[in-house]
């Protein structure tokens, strides 16, 4: 039972509120003819000002230019006005010189007020809506253009196609990139071999020969038989025509008798 109670009274509790934020939207008073003298200021001001005066404004610091629309009496916090002034350029650049208003259309919604007006545009025609708080102070304009439907169906065509076509670009891309894949292993398998090749070792170089020692050769034969000859035939007292020496055999014992 005592749910059932706390149940009733958090769903009076959300009727009531409903029903507050209703009656403070309903007992909100709006003055629409001064909401439409400060956008007939906005428009009067901005169509007869120029590309250098627009600069000026927007080089001007907030604290210059909010005193500057105080004392022109528009309730509009500077970084607003100069959100206007970005969203007037747009819409003549996308309209064309912009003239010949008309009545306003006052749209009140939760946040506060919306006017709209109808212009004609050297290009194009289109309307122009003024946004409000619910202090009744300017935050915005939004300038929108009329497009036949022919013209909004070529559009939507168009980003359609854009849209399409960047993604199959994107896809034949990747298509190419993936094609590419099989091409790896055999970089892999190149780069491997490459670094095997400059890890592998190199074989010791074999050292260069020594050149044999040249031994010196005896003295001819006949020298040493001449010579020998020439001992006998002094120990003998004869001379060398005597004899001859025809072979010198050296004894095993190395020693002479």
């Amino acid at each position: 039972m005592k749910k059932k109670i706390s149940l009733l009274g958090l769903v009076l509790i959300l009727v009531f509120s409903l029903v507050g934020c209703g009656d403070k939207s309903e007992e909100t008073v709006y003055d629409q003819a001064k909401m439409e003298q400060y956008a007939d200021t906005i428009v009067s001001s901005f169509s007869n000002m120029n590309d250098e005066t627009m600069a000026q404004f927007e080089e001007m610091s907030d604290l210059e230019l909010n005193l500057t629309l105080l004392q022109s009496g528009l309730p509009i916090a500077s970084d607003d006005f100069k959100g206007m002034l970005e969203a007037w350029k747009a819409g003549e650049n996308e309209c064309g010189a912009i003239s010949d208003f008309g009545d306003y259309e006052m749209e009140v919604k939760n946040s506060g007020v919306v006017l709209t007006t109808k212009f004609k545009g050297s290009d194009r025609n289109g309307e122009i809506q003024f946004s409000f708080d619910e202090d009744m102070n300017m935050e915005s304009i939004t300038v929108n253009a009329d497009y036949t439907m022919g013209e909004i169906l070529e559009k939507a065509g168009l980003n359609t196609l854009l849209g399409m076509g960047t993604v199959f670009v994107v896809l034949i891309f990747i298509s190419f990139i993936i094609s590419l894949f099989k091409y790896i292993p055999a970089i892999q398998e190149k780069f491997s071999k490459k670094a095997k090749a400059e890890s592998k070792p190199e074989a010791p170089k074999e050292a260069p020969k020594e050149a044999p020692v040249p031994v010196k050769a005896a003295a001819d034969d006949s020298e040493l038989a001449a010579v020998i000859s020439a001992a006998i035939a002094a120990a003998e007292g004869t001379s060398t025509d005597g004899f001859i020496v025809r072979s010198i055999k050296r004894r095993k014992s190395n020693k002479w008798s």
